[in-house]
């Protein structure tokens, strides 16, 4: 399906309505350019499945966890960047392998591409493209 979102507004409902749907154990492949709104869609992913903290790229520390909690499930929401990652030994040395097996996570990675078969077949690919300023296409 694709999405055209024309702010952030429209982004926040598109994260809303994917957020709904979440039980634990989902995995989203993020792919895109830089600035093409990523880290944006986490951070109205995160506020929409009810996490407290302020959602910030992991550009630097590779992976951020943050608890939250749907129909009384202690769930995760693994925020990863595998922008700075060089391969799949690199994944793994996160312990990428478990966390995907997980039902209590929620697993989200920009830059899936740098990880490859890491995820292969495991993850739901969300693309997004830079229009302009304000404009995405997002594909999911």
């Amino acid at each position: 399906m694709i999405y055209i979102s024309k702010n952030t507004a429209e982004t926040c409902a598109l994260a809303k309505k994917i957020a709904a749907d979440i039980e634990g154990g989902e995995i989203f492949a993020l792919s895109g350019d830089l600035g093409s709104g990523k880290t944006t869609f986490v951070k109205y992913l995160a506020e929409s499945l009810g996490v407290k903290e302020t959602i910030t790229s992991p550009t630097f520390v590779i992976m951020k966890e943050y608890p939250f909690q749907k129909k009384r499930r202690d769930l995760t929401l693994v925020h990863i960047d595998a922008y700075r990652l060089n391969n799949e030994s690199d994944a793994e040395s996160l312990g990428l392998s478990d966390i995907l097996k997980s039902k209590n996570c929620v697993t989200v990675i920009e830059w899936p591409e740098r990880i490859g078969n890491v995820i292969k077949n495991k993850a739901r690919i969300i693309s997004f493209e830079y229009i302009d300023e304000n404009s995405r296409r997002i594909t999911y």
